[in-house]
């Protein structure tokens, strides 16, 4: 029997609704999303440093195995544990926060396994550089947040990366190490009106 054409968009746009409400939007916590990186010292030793302020979210659908992520980070908060240090950090000689006050991590979930994610595949902005970046990541796991009564994730990714192919070739001169191992711990819990909807 031939499907009348308005039918058939009708059933598709449906189709089409109920696969994609699978994907629902989680918000990073930022008092448990702390971005931190590990840099050379001259081969001496390995200075250590976090962000202390970041935003976004994860998309996620485990049932398709699909899913994305976004981290913003206040370049601004960086924070060595040492005043001096982070000082000199924010300035024209390194990040240069005034005219780039924002690092951004946006990529794609990929490689799930039982349902998990095991990497990012995505691209990195710093200092007004955007370039491609993978992250790997070494823990993901979800479950009811304790106190919120909705869906909760958390994740440790980590990349390493050249940091003078983003123009932060301060030290090269003198021997450093240009490369940077960035670490991102993350927890994001599900948005409210997603949990409403569920």
């Amino acid at each position: 029997m031939h499907m009348p054409r308005s039918f058939a968009l009708l059933v598709l746009s449906l189709a089409t609704a109920g696969a994609s409400a699978a994907e629902v939007v989680y918000e990073l916590d930022p008092q448990h999303t702390f971005p931190s990186f590990e840099a050379d010292h001259v081969g001496m030793s390995t200075w250590r440093g976090k962000f202390n302020a970041s935003r976004g979210e994860v998309r996620l659908d485990r049932e398709r195995g699909t899913g994305s992520v976004e981290v913003v980070v206040d370049a601004r908060s960086i924070d060595f544990g040492l005043d001096g240090l982070n000082d000199w950090a924010v300035g024209e000689d390194l990040l240069d926060t005034d005219r780039y006050p924002e690092a951004t991590y946006r990529g794609k979930l990929a490689d799930f396994r039982d349902g998990a994610p095991t990497r990012v595949e995505g691209e990195f902005t710093l200092h007004g550089v955007t370039r491609p970046l993978t992250l790997a990541i070494d823990r993901f796991n979800c479950q009811p947040h304790p106190m919120f009564k909705r869906d909760w994730c958390g994740a440790d990714a980590h990349a390493t990366f050249d940091r003078s192919e983003f123009g932060l070739d301060a030290g090269k001169e003198h021997g450093f190490d240009m490369d940077v191992t960035l670490r991102i711990q993350v927890e994001a819990i599900l948005k409210a009106d997603d949990a409403n909807a569920g």
